[in-house]
């Protein structure tokens, strides 16, 4: 059993590797910069970039600049969700990332970003049966907006927490709020008396899969760093208040090697 469960835990990780490695991914990150209310260009980039109160905008201004597969000729015009999904523009070999963080910004993702070519795994605790908990999830009466900081100063995020997720360690029971998962189920933002010691200081991130009877379960070994744990060009938000556990989760991912 101890074996299977080992070797369950290596194939997710070398998953989770393989997705870290994505040549468009997180860690081929180059730059971050906020859009201005007027015009403007930015190093290396095609085209003249800007927002309002409501939406982004670029102009291709003669250079070649793609969406969806699309060649832009004109001002194209991008409306996002606020701390949702990104939308991607693609010139020559990189891919320009437009997203809604309070105001609009732009992210380069270049496959031959340096972080993104010496990546050589994340470290992490050995896989320890010991740290999958059971616990329940109780919904709220309604869904509650809940804002958290982000590890940018002066930055939050707005997400909807459908209720809450109740274990025990060691005879203690312990509250964490959670969001939805961007999959399905829950995720869990949350820091312990690692973090800042051998795990990412601002939060790590545990899916937690849904049930219809409530029963959850938490395994610390998935637990994994976000990725502004990797660069400084994320806006990641940090855990809703509360969300610390107040003992050493040595489990799951450890500080980055990017960040040692």
């Amino acid at each position: 059993m101890a074996v299977e469960f080992a070797q369950a835990w290596q194939d997710w990780k070398a998953e989770r590797e393989k997705t870290l490695a994505d040549p468009y991914g997180w860690l081929a990150l180059v730059s971050l910069d906020w859009l201005e209310n007027a015009p403007r260009t930015y190093p290396g980039l095609p085209g003249r970039w800007w927002q309002d109160d409501e939406a982004a905008y670029v102009d291709p201004d003669g250079g070649e600049l793609r969406h969806e597969g699309t060649l832009l000729t004109d001002v194209h015009r991008f409306e996002l969700v606020n701390s949702g999904a990104g939308t991607r523009v693609t010139a020559g070999s990189v891919e320009i990332e437009v997203a809604r963080r309070s105001g609009y910004l732009i992210r380069v993702h270049d496959p031959k970003a340096p972080v993104l070519q010496d990546f050589h795994g994340v470290p992490a605790y050995e896989p320890d049966p010991s740290w999958v908990l059971t616990g329940r999830f109780e919904a709220f009466d309604e869904p509650r907006p809940t804002t958290v900081g982000a590890v940018v100063e002066g930055l939050s995020h707005v997400y909807t927490a459908p209720g809450r997720v109740v274990f025990e360690r060691d005879g203690v029971e312990h509250v964490l709020t959670a969001f939805n998962g961007k999959t399905g189920g829950y995720s869990i933002l949350f820091t312990d008396s690692t973090s800042g010691v051998t795990t990412y200081a601002a939060n790590r991130s545990l899916p937690v899969a849904s049930s219809e009877d409530g029963t959850v379960t938490l395994d610390f070994n998935r637990a994994v760093n976000l990725p502004c744990a990797f660069t400084d060009f994320a806006t990641c938000p940090l855990p809703p208040e509360g969300n610390h556990l107040p003992f050493a989760v040595e489990a799951g991912e450890k500080l980055p090697f990017e960040r040692q």
